[in-house]
């Protein structure tokens, strides 16, 4: 049986977007006003795990699709960088969607998607634990394609004979009791008062232009 190490070695994998749909039905915040850093630094020190770094993926923008938000995130993420985090953006690719209103008739509307966000955190949970560059992977997000990482993080752990674990923390309340992490991770839920304590005060709205 593999060692348990004395200092495990944390490094958080945040689907920006994930975490704030889950946020968005635990706790009911409309906007996007969470700190990773912080929230990180929450959830690794209620664990006893030694934060070794900090990676945010999020799907970004154009800035002549949305510049309200390629500005936001911009902005978020040249804050995230100052902070040590690395950031992975993904320009979004918009279709038209259709809904079916009460009357009957259909909505047609613009609407973006995120592409390869999950892939690319999979790629990177299982390269990092192959250069045994962390011994617990922590994801911020509830998405279940990534069960079977968990699998493939269990057979590097025996190939190298080393503890590694792969924990999925994501936001809890009463609105979400039956809620589930990512199946063959450790779960790690996180409470209105954790949460609340790592929102992020500063503004990246796009300054008006003075008349």
């Amino acid at each position: 049986m593999a060692q348990l190490p004395q200092t495990k070695r944390a490094v958080a994998f945040f689907d920006g977007q994930n975490l704030f749909h889950s946020a968005k039905a635990a706790f009911g915040y409309p906007f996007l006003n969470y700190d990773p850093v912080a929230l990180t630094k929450a959830v690794c020190a209620g664990q006893g795990w030694q934060v070794e770094g900090m990676r945010f993926y999020t799907g970004v923008p154009d800035a002549a699709d949305n510049p309200f938000w390629h500005h936001f995130w911009t902005a978020k993420g040249a804050q995230m960088g100052r902070e040590g985090a690395y950031i992975c953006t993904r320009p979004l690719r918009y279709r038209n969607k259709q809904v079916k209103l009460p009357d009957g008739t259909i909505h047609t509307f613009l609407d973006g998607d995120e592409k390869g966000i999950d892939v690319r955190i999979a790629l990177d949970v299982i390269q990092m634990a192959h250069r045994n560059a962390y011994d617990v992977a922590l994801l911020f997000c509830r998405d279940q394609d990534l069960a079977e990482v968990a699998s493939e993080i269990r057979s590097i752990a025996d190939e190298q004979d080393r503890w590694i674990k792969m924990a999925s923390a994501y936001p809890f309340s009463p609105a979400t009791k039956g809620w589930r992490g990512i199946n063959k991770t450790d779960w790690i839920k996180i409470d209105r008062a954790t949460y609340d304590a790592c929102i992020d005060k500063r503004d990246y709205r796009p300054k008006k232009s003075a008349p």
